[in-house]
């Protein structure tokens, strides 16, 4: 068994693959200031309760954004469950050409939702992840990473409207009943998901005209579920993604 860790500001998943399949995925709250020992200790912990044994692991791979988090998670990992511990950095193997301005620049989430795209979708294809940002990235017809673009993300945006004025609140983000809101919240609301799905439509749009060409659009993150069903696009959502991605940077570097 191979666990991939993706390692977020606002969420940990982890993803338990067998015989290349998905047979279990967890998501914690990302905690930048734990140690390994902690780590490892909420690990075991959650090893035995789901009743997922330690000696069945073969190998580990993790993506982190947040920096801090990233060698004591690696630490955890390889004391806990003995075995090589991959991270997704410069040096990886990943088939993918990265045409950016400064490819060792290249956040690891980036790139490990291209990897999955590239294997799992046709191409040309946009990636879309929709987590504490927004983030649409472009992957071209020959596997080349072209870039792309980063929002701020839909609870992020709505905490700091609301911590920023004095009469709007702080809200849940659901699927209001229709686009005219009749109260405040509802307005939020239809702000925070008609709004962005508008925006996701109009970024496609523009990107597919640098391109050339239409593209595949792949999206996942906690609130693709959410706001994708209301774009005009035709968008799959996958909320496995990046451990497919994971999974396929873990083949493509350990014989």
């Amino acid at each position: 068994m191979i666990l991939c860790i993706d390692a977020g500001n606002t969420q940990t998943v982890l993803g338990f693959i067998e015989n290349a399949q998905i047979i279990r995925t967890i998501r914690l709250t990302t905690n930048a200031r734990e140690t390994s020992s902690e780590i490892a200790v909420r690990l075991s912990g959650l090893l035995d309760f789901y009743g997922i044994s330690r000696d069945g692991f073969t190998g580990a791979i993790i993506s982190s954004v947040v920096p801090s988090a990233t060698e004591p998670l690696r630490e955890a990992v390889s004391s806990l469950l003995l075995v090589r511990c991959l991270v997704v950095g410069p040096g990886m193997k990943t088939g993918l050409n990265v045409r950016i301005d400064d490819p060792g620049t290249l956040a690891s989430d980036l790139l490990v939702g291209a990897v999955a795209a590239m294997n799992f979708y046709s191409l040309p294809a946009i990636i879309i992840d929709m987590g504490t940002a927004v983030t649409l990235t472009a992957v071209d017809d020959k596997g080349n990473y072209r870039g792309g673009a980063i929002l701020p993300g839909i609870r992020l945006s709505y905490q700091a409207l609301s911590s920023g004025t004095s009469l709007l609140p702080d809200i849940s983000i659901s699927v209001p009943k229709k686009v005219i809101g009749t109260n405040t919240v509802d307005a939020m609301r239809s702000g925070a998901v008609f709004g962005t799905a508008s925006m996701i439509d109009g970024m496609i749009e523009k990107m597919q005209e640098e391109l050339g060409s239409s593209c595949t659009v792949v999206a996942t993150g906690g609130y693709a579920s959410a706001i994708i069903p209301e774009c005009r696009r035709k968008i799959i959502v996958d909320e496995n993604l990046l451990l497919k991605g994971l999974f396929c940077l873990y083949t493509k570097n350990v014989k």
